[in-house]
Formats: C-alpha cells, structure tokens, sequence
C-alpha cells in the first residue's frame, strides 16, 4: 500500500481549535499537561498512580463481563503495578458505523505497540471504552455500506447498551451481503453493550484490545466520591465554564456547555438529567421522580449504578477506573477535553495525554489508478468539486481558457478611449465606463461558454475525475466519517490488517492509502 500525507491545515476539514492544539501553539498551554508525543509518557507514567485495590475491581469486572466469550485477552496483567491502559471511546454504532471508529481502535492498539517498544520495563493495554450509558440513539442507529444507508428503528428508550439488539434481524433483510459475524454477536446477545463486545473482540481481540462497559456498580461505587461531591457541590461546571471562558477569551468556539449538575439519572429506559430545585430537592427531568438530598445520596450508596456521568465527568471517570495514560480522539473530543483541565486538578486527578486519532482516506485499486492517471495531488483531491474540475480542465486544455492578454490590450485602448471622451464632454464617462463594464461582461459569459466546450471535449477525463472525487468524498464530506469498514473489508479480508500495518499513532496529518 502506498501512502501520501497532507497537512490536516491543508484539508479544510477542522477546527482552529483542533488545528492549534496539534501545532502546539503556545497559548494552549495552559489548558493540557503534556503534549503527544513519544518521550512524554515517561513522565506520564511517574505521575499515574493506581492502587491495586482498583486494579482487582477492574480485572473482576472485566472477566465477568466477557463471560463466555472464547478467545478473550489476558486480564491479568492489568494486575500489575507496571500495566498502563490507553484508551479511546465511542458510542456503539450499528456494524461499527463509520471508518473512523475503527480508525480510533487502530490508533489505540498501535500506540500501545509502540510505547512497549519506547518502554519495555512497562506493559500498555488498549481499552476501548464503550459509550453504553449514552442515550442519543440517533447518532447510532444507522450505517452506510457501499453508498446504501441502513436505519435501525426501534421503540426502546435509555442507555443503548442496554437495548436489545434482536430487533436488528429485520436489517439484516435488507442487506444483500452475508455478515455473519454481525448476525452472531447481534442474534446471540441479549444487550447491545454484550454484542459490541462480541464483535470488536473477533475483529481485534487477537491485537489485545480490551473492551470495558462503565455501567458496572462496581466500577461506579470507585466514582461514587466525586458523584457524591458533584450532587451536593456542583463543582464541575464552574471550573469548567472557567476553562470555556478562557478558551473563548483567546477566539475559540468551544464544544461542550456544562451543567449545575453533569450527572444523569439512570435505570432501564429511562437516563435522564438531575436538577437541584429551589427547595433543595432534587428532579429528575421528564419524569415524575423526586427526592430530597438524604434520599438521593442513599440511593448513590447503595446503588452508585443508578448515576451516569455525562460528558464533563465521563472523562474523569474514566480516569478513576483506569490506569490510563492517554486518550485518543477525534477532531471533536480533543477540543472538549481541553475544557476539562479544571476538573482534573479539583480532583487531584493525573490529566491524561490527548492523542488524536490517525486520519486517512483508504483509496481503493481502481481510483487509485485514476488518480495516477488524472495526475491528482493530495492537495487537489480537497479542493471543492468546482475548483478541482475548472483547474483540470484547465490544465488539460490545448488552447487558453481565458482573455488575459487580450483583456489587457483591450483595456489600454478602453483607457484611451475614455481619456479622450472625457477631454470632448467630462460627462461622457459614465457611458464610457458602461460599455466597458458590458464588454468585460460579454468576456466572461464568452469565457464560461469556452470552458463549458472544452469540458465537453475532455468529457472523459471530467467524468473519470468526478467519480473519484465522489467516492472519496460520499455526499462531500471525508469518507471516514460515513463509509463504513465493510465497505472495504467485504472484498479484501486483509483490510484492517493493512491499516494496522500503515498507521502511526504519532503522526498527526491526513494519510491517502492507496493500493
């Protein structure tokens, strides 16, 4: 597989934010603890620490969730004081969803491999964290392969994970292609949360990814401190509007607005918002539930299950349960963390290294061909279509497209005609300049007309050039962030195993894999 690489500046897909953060630019700072890069894990390491108390309730949790399930990673090193997690997360998407979740799976494996190999007194383990409390079954409920959209509709409410994947059978209908790994995690498991397990484990169990489900009591009863100090204090979101304020301050539009309470109330169907009404009794939105605060802090004592973080503290959570080093995002999640810092230090908490994940856009054999032959550059393939299209055409033409030298011999005679005009009658100019606003109009519609022929004469060419810009482009967005893998791994089994083989988990620029 050849690879090309472009500056993700050079793309025009991200943030400023994002942007900045990646070319460490010194106003950000404050808002991190250390920057990505290889030699910063090993203070990372001295600063994690993460007792073996913890390190028993994550292997026990671990080995129960994956009850049954053959093949499963060795846990037990998590035991040991010299084992560190890097971890990424995600919502669980139907069929993985887009590229890019699988592309976030890689990064985390790879950088694992690659910090045994900078640290080999030091064992690192690839988590993925799986988003099973998140309620925003939208954002999960669908999945494009092959340019085909398949929606997953349902009646079920609450945390996705939870959800029972049966319903799917009636999706499988509509899919031409046999995936028989999909039908036995979906058919065979009675939660969604179980199924996605399932699943990543058969695609990556083997490269020691380890898959963790928070909706645990006893992951939750680890947390249930900060739960406790959040219900009674609200600290969160101030020291986060804090870090917002200051982010804003420098001209960045921030991506996440905390709450007074940044905790949801969880049970089946139901994950709902926590509010502290004036009275001091505590409403769950959207439902008819109600407690004082002895109340609320019983049932965090006796069922921490029942409280769900929401995305101020999901990250800190994630921190607590984990002996964890990095975390590894998207365009998106990066910048939020960035709001967090406050959070962390409040909590005498180790802030974690944010990676971005890897970038790429896998370019098939036959496009690749196109590309080669078209003459294509990375930088061209991110141009919009229509300045792609015009500057081909261009280029390819045997005669010039434009009136550049003629326009500037017609527009010396045009300033000598209106100069003598305006020595017979000074209000000749308004006609003057008329005229020449109406020819330099007949030019252009002259030139359009130019333009449109010679596209019809390298309608070929223009044709090929379309048809990849679309496919690596579906609907004009980054293929990563709507094509799904099987689009890809249907016809080359070897598909994943090239991408592991090809990303660099340090190296943050757009990669162009083409075959």
């Amino acid at each position: 597989m050849d690879c090309q690489y472009l500056p993700l500046t050079s793309t025009g897909q991200f943030s400023s934010l994002f942007l900045d953060y990646i070319n460490k630019k010194d106003s950000l700072t404050p808002f991190y603890n250390r920057f990505p890069d290889v030699a910063a894990f090993g203070g990372q390491i001295a600063d994690k620490s993460f007792d073996a108390s913890k390190r028993q309730v994550l292997v026990n949790t671990l080995e129960r969730q994956y009850a049954g399930i053959a093949n499963k990673p060795d846990f037990s090193v998590l035991l040991q004081p010299n084992t560190f997690t890097v971890t990424t997360g995600h919502q669980l998407n139907i069929f993985t969803g887009p590229l890019y979740i699988v592309y976030k799976l890689i990064t985390t494996i790879n950088l694992a491999r690659k910090l045994k190999e900078t640290y080999p007194d030091y064992n690192f383990v690839p988590v993925y964290w799986m988003a099973t409390e998140d309620h925003d079954f939208a954002e999960i409920n669908h999945f494009s392969m092959f340019g085909r959209s398949y929606v997953w509709q349902t009646e079920q409410r609450g945390a996705v994970g939870r959800m029972n994947p049966q319903e799917l059978k009636a999706l499988f209908t509509q899919i031409p292609e046999k995936l028989a790994l999909f039908e036995e995690a979906y058919f065979n498991q009675d939660t969604l949360a179980n199924a996605v397990r399932y699943y990543i484990n058969e695609l990556f169990g083997a490269e020691g990814l380890v898959c963790l489900d928070a909706d645990d009591a006893a992951l939750k009863r680890l947390f249930a401190p900060v739960m406790r100090d959040e219900l009674i204090h609200h600290r969160s979101g101030e020291l986060v509007q804090q870090k917002t304020q200051e982010l804003e301050n420098l001209g960045y539009k921030t991506v996440i607005a905390p709450r007074d309470i940044n905790l949801f109330y969880l049970d089946d169907q139901l994950r709902e918002r926590i509010e502290r009404k004036g009275d001091g009794t505590y409403k769950i939105i959207n439902t008819q539930l109600k407690f004082s605060e002895p109340e609320l802090l019983d049932i965090l004592e006796q069922n921490p299950e029942r409280f769900s973080p929401n995305v101020v503290l999901r990250p800190l959570y994630q921190e607590t349960i984990l002996p964890n080093l990095a975390y590894i995002g998207g365009p998106s999640e990066v910048p939020y963390w960035l709001q967090l810092k406050g959070v962390f230090e409040h909590f005498q908490t180790a802030f974690p290294i944010l990676m971005p994940r890897n970038f790429a856009m896998y370019v098939p054999a036959v496009s690749a061909k196109r590309i080669c032959k078209l003459g294509l550059t990375p930088e061209e393939l991110f141009q919009d279509t229509l300045t792609l299209k015009h500057a081909y055409v261009e280029h390819h033409a045997r005669h010039a497209l434009k009136f550049d030298n003629e326009n500037k011999t017609v527009n010396k005679a045009l300033d000598a005609i209106l100069h003598k005009a305006q020595m017979v009658d000074p209000t000749l100019e308004k006609a003057v300049l008329a005229e020449t606003k109406r020819f330099a109009n007949a030019v252009a519609r002259l030139e359009k007309k130019m333009r449109r022929a010679e596209e019809r004469n390298q309608e070929t060419g223009v044709r090929q050039l379309l048809a990849v810009k679309n496919e690596l482009f579906p609907n004009g967005g980054l293929q990563e962030r709507s094509e799904n893998f099987l689009t890809f791994y249907l016809t080359d089994r070897q598909f994943l195993q090239k991408m592991l083989a090809v990303f660099n988990p340090f190296d943050y620029r757009m990669q162009l894999c083409l075959e």
